[in-house]
């Protein structure tokens, strides 16, 4: 139930900046990891009836491949930025920083922390915020964002219309 409740809360987060980036003429892309590997679900775009349609069923639960997500996130990045030269990246990574899936044979966790210090590398702007509930909290989505060399927020003190207002905030609107 809970994680339902956290991924509607994504879901609508992602619709509310579409809707805001559809105004500027940005793009918005959704990368979704579960079981053993990552999928864009959302191809950068500024159709909020594409969004809809791709957020509509995006499935929850299950085993996390962190490493798998950060790295698709990266590839679609890089991509979008050979595509459109004068693109802005921003990464916003909602997760409890657990990450249990290997693309390589690394442990699990040192090879999320691997890409995500890739990603700070390329100088993609990032903000983490961690999808756990506090009382669960293991300070692993923090140490995501260190390695991302992110901003760092936690879902539970933000409300709903804060969540897109906090995002503004990040990229300067």
């Amino acid at each position: 139930m809970a994680v339902a409740e956290r991924m509607s809360a994504a879901k609508g987060a992602v619709l509310s900046l579409l809707t805001d980036a559809y105004q500027r003429r940005d793009r918005v892309g959704m990368v979704v990891f579960q079981k053993d590997r990552a999928q864009l679900v959302l191809p950068p775009t500024n159709s909020i009836e594409l969004a809809r349609r791709c957020l509509s069923d995006i499935p929850i639960g299950g085993k996390t491949p962190l490493s798998a997500g950060l790295n698709m996130a990266l590839e679609v990045i890089k991509r979008e930025e050979l595509t459109h030269p004068d693109v802005l990246p921003l990464l916003i990574l909602l997760t409890d920083g657990v990450g249990n899936v290997s693309i390589s044979n690394m442990p699990p966790q040192d090879e999320a922390y691997k890409i995500a210090e890739k990603i700070a590398e390329e100088e993609i702007q990032s903000v983490v915020i961690n999808m756990e509930h506090r009382e669960f909290d293991k300070g692993l989505a923090s140490e995501i964002a260190d390695h991302l060399k992110a901003s760092y927020y936690c879902l539970s003190d933000l409300q709903a219309e804060k969540l897109l207002q906090t995002v503004k905030q990040e990229i300067g609107f």
